[in-house]
């Protein structure tokens, strides 16, 4: 049996290319978007209370991971990218039906917008559903997951003086906080862990119209370069 569903909405959102997005929702809690929703969903009929709620789990498609093979066991990065485990054990982007979650804080409510933070989701991501967060049905005290048990390790990140002059004057005209986010992304450390990067290696990501260059002087430790218009 096949079943068929409809977005009833996109994300616009700070994260424009995959690379440095958080692996879960809420590590960058200065990672901002908004939800447009689409007809007959962008009535003010359809959010009519969601104003009493704090945050929302968002369903959606992993839109540039979709496979029409489905993968039984994948590499986590959470494991350094190197350990196979089950695809159901993990929230890896390739999923048998390419469907994600996440709960975000909502900030503001809009007739046909939604206005959120703390989000890792990419600019574009087609929202299946919209769920509002229940905290003594959904917060489980005593839940326990062994692959993952507690938030990822934080690197240090620093700038070079002009980068951070760069970021300050990109952030006030984006009114948004740009130097938070990031040194947020940044600081779980966006490479691929089995990857051992030089000092002379510059990687690279664009947050909101703007790339973001850095290096890593030493192992353990990242140097903001530049912040330049894209």
């Amino acid at each position: 049996m096949q079943h068929s569903v409809s977005p009833v909405g996109y994300v616009r959102s700070c994260f424009k290319e995959k690379f440095a997005i958080p692996r879960q929702p809420h590590l960058a809690p200065a990672a901002r978007g908004v939800l447009e929703l689409v007809p007959p969903f962008d009535s003010g009929e359809a959010v009519a209370g969601l104003e009493q709620v704090s945050h929302v789990w968002l369903l959606f498609l992993f839109h540039q991971a979709l496979e029409e093979k489905p993968r039984l066991k994948v590499r986590p990065p959470r494991l350094g990218g190197n350990q196979s485990i089950g695809v159901f054990a993990t929230r890896s982007t390739h999923r048998p039906n390419g469907i994600g979650q996440s709960v975000v804080k909502l900030d503001k409510v809009e007739a046909g917008r939604l206005w959120l933070s703390g989000i890792d989701l990419l600019d574009g991501t087609p929202i299946l559903d919209i769920k509002p967060y229940v905290p003594y049905a959904d917060r489980q005290d005593g839940a326990l997951n062994a692959i993952a048990d507690a938030p990822p390790a934080l690197i240090p990140v620093d700038w070079a003086p002009e980068a951070l002059a760069q970021a300050h004057e990109h952030g006030s005209r984006l009114a948004q906080p740009l130097v938070e986010l990031v040194e947020q992304c940044l600081a779980q450390d966006p490479r691929p862990a089995y990857q051992k990067p030089e000092p002379g290696r510059r990687y690279g990501a664009r947050f909101w119209d703007v790339d973001v260059r850095w290096h890593y002087p030493e192992p353990g430790r990242i140097r903001v370069l530049a912040i330049e218009p894209g």
